[in-house]
């Protein structure tokens, strides 16, 4: 892959996707970071080296150019000479300069595209590299941040589903309804116990009455005896 092809691809990566579909961001990151660094330096030696070029084929036009009216002087001065062989020869040679000159005027002018393309290039991937170098911490605590809620989430669905917890529930207030049964038997136990507690005091107040009752009726016995006596002497 060439230098541009590459830089291309590293200008028009979404860097926010990256670190959301990188198993590991924090180091795909950092190689990110590492490649394009490697690129930017790659790049700056291409545009010099291009730049050197450029230089060179300046020079070989401005050559060329200068030999073109070299040879049409000597055209003019064989003229005047009455020279026209050398005058001719002297026109075939600037000709032959004057294709030489439009060769490297055509190199040029694709050496300086391509510069200025790689130029162009090489100043949005290190506002990229910028861009991805402040983003970095950023970028980073986010993905740490995604990753704990992950973590919790995790969490959760490992805890018992809402079926288990229902049946939990079940369980629970079928303790309860046990307890109270319990609880009211106990109660009715207790009830009964009292009962036959009142029942035994209601028996031994009829016993008292009864007792009373004979007592009264013992003693009333003798004054009726008398009573009946008197009456018969009579």
């Amino acid at each position: 892959m060439g230098i541009l092809d590459r830089m291309s691809r590293l200008v028009r990566a979404n860097i926010n996707d990256f670190i959301d579909n990188a198993e590991d961001p924090e180091k795909m990151l950092n190689e990110l970071l590492r490649e394009m660094q490697a690129s930017i330096r790659e790049a700056r030696q291409q545009v010099a080296n291009m730049i050197a070029q450029e230089k060179q084929l300046e020079a070989e036009l401005q050559e060329a150019q200068m030999d073109s009216r070299e040879w049409e002087r000597k055209a003019e001065t064989a003229l005047k000479r009455d020279r026209e062989d050398l005058a001719r020869e002297a026109l075939r040679r600037k000709r032959d300069a004057d294709e030489i000159g439009m060769v490297y005027a055509g190199q040029l002018a694709s050496q300086s595209e391509l510069i200025e393309k790689l130029r162009n290039q090489l100043k949005m991937l290190e506002r990229k590299y910028d861009e991805a170098e402040s983003k970095r911490n950023l970028l980073i605590a986010r993905h740490r941040r995604a990753q704990a809620q992950q973590r919790i989430s995790e969490s959760f669905s490992s805890l018992p589903d809402m079926s288990a917890m229902g049946e939990l529930e079940r369980m629970e207030k079928k303790i309860i309804a046990d307890e109270a049964q319990v609880m009211a038997m106990q109660e009715l136990e207790q009830d009964d116990i009292e009962w036959q507690f009142a029942e035994l005091e209601a028996e031994s107040d009829v016993e008292d009455e009864l007792l009373a009752l004979k007592a009264r009726v013992a003693g009333d016995e003798p004054a009726l005896t008398d009573g009946g006596g008197s009456t018969g002497s009579e």
